[in-house]
């Protein structure tokens, strides 16, 4: 088994919890591969929690739904903490073939709160939202 965690990363909770839903129990090469497709705007991601005013996409009929977008920045970040899960699997001498994602989570971390000036003596909340990620690697047996 091999874990990595990222803390205080710079995403939306929302985008990376509907990329969790999707990645685990998968194979890793299989969640590096599903990772790049949407990055490079080639596979939408479905949103089935937060899925109000979202379009429906074409490509999601393998997954049986209809609401996704393609949430590129989380995805990236999320693929960076798959690199490293990867190496730790590597580093303990796991075989990187036959790993299953058994875990992974995305947890709401702080706000980071600005404001921006506005006319009139008024002002609008700038948010920044960080989010913690975990993910645990498991090697089937062949």
């Amino acid at each position: 088994m091999a874990k990595a965690s990222g803390r205080d990363i710079r995403i939306k909770p929302k985008h990376a919890r509907e990329i969790c839903a999707v990645l685990k129990g998968m194979r890793l090469d299989q969640a590096k591969s599903f990772l790049e497709d949407v990055i490079q705007l080639k596979q939408s991601v479905p949103f089935r929690r937060h899925k109000k005013k979202q379009a429906h996409r074409k490509d999601l009929k393998q997954f049986k739904w209809y609401a996704g977008r393609y949430p590129q920045k989380a995805a990236a970040r999320i693929y960076e903490v798959l690199t490293t899960v990867e190496s730790n699997a590597e580093y303990k001498g796991l075989d990187v073939d036959l790993c299953r994602i058994i875990h992974i989570s995305a947890n709401r971390g702080r706000i980071i709160k600005r404001y921006i000036e506005r006319a009139h003596g008024r002002s609008t909340p700038r948010n920044r939202h960080l989010t913690h990620l975990e993910i645990v690697l498991y090697e089937l047996p062949s």
